[in-house]
């Protein structure tokens, strides 16, 4: 079979099976409010004028200065008498698979009263069942900890989720995690019904450059079709929160602890966490960055500590018994190559990829879904010298060469242990 007749029977293959997957998965219908059993413990709590803290677990929608802020606010204004504190514990361009692991340090440590998880953007791509066992764990380690802290799903959308909207069903992601929503009674609110409705009617252009006059008709959603403009779209979301809330006040009973009925799935990511790593772990020349270094003062809020692999041989070394192991850390312009042993199987990894102008967190995977039981991970720097500027995306290779520098040294910043399961 000539070439490119090979790629395409590939391709249709490939895109046979997205749609079969697509297909079998069934999707719910697009309603703005599931107002369930509602929020009885927050409600009961802010209406007699008590010190209350929300917590906003999400992506990067949720980590701009939008609907996170506008919706603390605006639960402040209905509640004068209340103070209502936020808890911040949103990272750009990360999932509920990561969010599930950093759930007890970013949020719950800090004993929220409300949990606000918004997690559709981000899995848009994630199988429905992947999505069922790290937000499960979500919900089962957040009344583990605490039964009385109420839990709502918000669900956000993209360019390319319209036309699901539009033909009166939820994205792949949200029907998903309804699923979630209905074992466990946990309102929800889709936050793209309205925008969706706007977008048909012509009242609004979701991707479009930022208008000088951001109150000019129609209203201009986002530039890039993801992030929302914070006088319009994430204005759009608060007013789905405003609405959905009488809805929510209205469901609510006594104040009662949440309930852990039997799981959706056993294979759920409940005992997913972030273990510290400890110095006997570490090998080599490593340095525990000072609270003063530029990366640890940056990153300060989510990786409260950092260790960095200074020369080849650095080795971060540990065993555990359980399912799943990554490591929660670093990719940037000076990441170098790591060689990651799981057991008996050896594989390598770069810690800079095409988006690597700046530091970002990120995700070593190492390995899931593996078989119940004892497991050993080395995790070693090694001497390989990267073409980096081949690795950057073409856009950003000016930056490598005009500041090569910048990408000279190769060494890994490394946080904290993601398991699920325990350390030997």
């Amino acid at each position: 079979m000539p070439p490119l007749n090979r790629i395409f029977c590939v391709t249709t293959i490939l895109m046979s099976a997205v749609v079969q997957v697509r297909a079998e998965f069934p999707l719910r219908d697009a309603v703005e409010c599931h107002p369930r059993q509602g929020l009885p413990n927050f409600i009961a709590k802010v209406r007699a004028g008590e010190t209350v803290r929300v917590a906003y677990l999400g992506g990067s929608i949720t980590a701009a200065p939008g609907w996170r802020v506008q919706s603390q606010e605006w639960l402040q204004q209905q509640y004068p008498d209340a103070t209502v504190n936020e808890i911040h514990a949103a990272i750009g361009g990360t999932g509920s698979d990561l969010g599930v692991f950093r759930l007890q340090r970013d949020a719950l440590q800090h004993d929220p009263d409300l949990l606000f998880v918004e997690f559709a953007v981000n899995d848009g791509g994630a199988a429905p069942e992947r999505i069922h066992q790290s937000m499960e764990g979500i919900v089962r380690q957040t009344w583990a900890v605490n039964p009385e802290t109420d839990i709502c799903f918000v669900y956000t959308l993209t360019q390319a989720m319209l036309s699901d909207l539009q033909s009166g069903k939820m994205p792949r992601a949200a029907s998903a995690m309804e699923d979630l929503a209905d074992h466990y009674s946990i309102p929800s609110i889709h936050f793209g019904v309205e925008v969706a409705r706007m977008e048909s009617a012509g009242k609004l252009v979701f991707k479009a450059p930022k208008p000088k006059d951001i109150a000019a008709e129609p209203m201009v959603f986002s530039t890039d079709g993801v992030h929302p403009h914070v006088e319009t779209g994430h204005r759009l979301y608060t007013e789905a929160i405003a609405r959905c809330w009488p809805k929510f006040a209205a469901a609510s009973d006594a104040p009662q602890p949440h309930p852990l009925p039997t799981p959706l799935r056993d294979d759920n990511w409940e005992r997913a966490k972030m273990v510290a790593i400890e110095p006997e772990m570490l090998t080599g020349n490593w340095t525990k960055l000072p609270a003063d270094h530029a990366l640890a003062k940056r990153f300060q809020r989510n990786m409260p500590e950092l260790y960095q692999a200074e020369e080849p041989g650095a080795t971060l070394t540990f065993t555990f018994e359980g399912t799943n192991a990554a490591i929660f850390d670093l990719v940037g312009p000076d990441g170098g190559q790591l060689r990651v042993r799981l057991d008996d199987n050896e594989v390598t990894r770069n810690r800079i990829d095409g988006y690597c102008t700046y530091h970002r967190m990120a995700t070593l995977r190492i390995g899931s879904e593996l078989s119940p039981g004892r497991h050993s991970v080395t995790i070693e720097l090694t001497p390989q010298q990267l073409d980096k500027r081949e690795i950057l995306f073409e856009r950003n290779r000016s930056d490598f060469d005009g500041k090569p520098d910048k990408y000279k040294n190769h060494t890994w910043y490394a946080s904290s242990l993601m398991l699920i399961g325990d350390l030997e």
